[in-house]
């Protein structure tokens, strides 16, 4: 563990000063977050500024809001932890490099997720947790709804990771994979709403195939104090089968894997 933690030291700091060494690059980074959280704000003020509605799908604009928050949290989470690393897997694959992760002493799925991240998109970690404190403000929040909800966030953020390394792993059969990416995000911009916001076909679909209900919905619930225990039990199985099936599905791509230059 000792090693693991020095080498993600040794990482975070070569990025950091890589990354920040141009402030054009963080004022950048910076215009378009702003311009993320006002797309998803511009949705929720068009559907509550319609005459007549206080609240969609049972959602009132605070709880809607909530959800928002939990959205722009994940997209930073992805932006500056996740994507960095897995948008690397096919590269390394098609240049052979993915030969020197597989032969050093660590885990190479660890060596593959932790080694870079995009610290420019650390103000949408702010911005979301902004939010989130923004929406709370406004409802009635217990101590033990924000315990609940970090808890269940934790598991999204599983949920989030494994479905973003299956389809970055396909890379050892496809090698490019940038579109399965785009496809996930696609369906990723649904959850900046309460999934209950969409019919009941659309519903089954982000809860059950593409599990996106989990990871800004179900945070939201359990901070309000609205989720059912069955949900909340949910959430962290489905993190757990979705992590125990990725593992052998990348233990199965390396074990196929051969060499670029081979």
């Amino acid at each position: 563990m000792t090693r693991y933690l020095r080498l993600l030291r040794i990482f975070t700091g070569a990025t950091l000063s890589a990354q920040l060494e141009y402030r054009a690059n963080f004022v950048g980074a910076l215009l378009a977050s702003l311009g993320e959280v006002g797309v998803a704000l511009l949705g929720l003020g068009i559907v509550f500024g319609q005459p007549g509605i206080t609240s969609v799908g049972g959602w009132s604009f605070r709880e809607a809001l909530l959800v928002t928050g939990f959205f722009m949290l994940t997209e930073g989470v992805i932006s500056v932890f996740i994507q960095p690393n897995m948008s690397k897997i096919a590269d390394a694959i098609r240049t052979g490099s993915m030969d020197f992760t597989l032969l050093k002493p660590i885990d190479a799925q660890f060596g593959v997720s932790a080694r870079h991240l995009n610290v420019l998109r650390a103000p949408d970690l702010l911005i979301g947790l902004g939010l989130i404190a923004y929406a709370a403000s406004g409802l009635s929040v217990t101590a033990g709804g924000v315990l609940g909800a970090a808890l269940l966030y934790a598991s999204a953020v599983v949920i989030v990771y494994c479905i973003w390394l299956a389809l970055s792993t396909t890379a050892f059969w496809f090698v490019k994979t940038q579109n399965v990416a785009e496809l996930f995000n696609g369906v990723f911009g649904a959850a900046r709403f309460p999934v209950s916001a969409f019919p009941l076909p659309v519903r089954a679909f982000l809860t059950f195939v593409v599990p996106v209900a989990f990871i800004t919905t179900v945070p939201a619930q359990a901070m309000t104090g609205e989720l059912a225990w069955s949900v909340a039990l949910a959430s962290p199985v489905v993190a757990a089968a979705l992590f125990v099936g990725t593992r052998l599905f990348w233990l199965r791509a390396v074990g196929s894997y051969t060499s670029a230059s081979s």
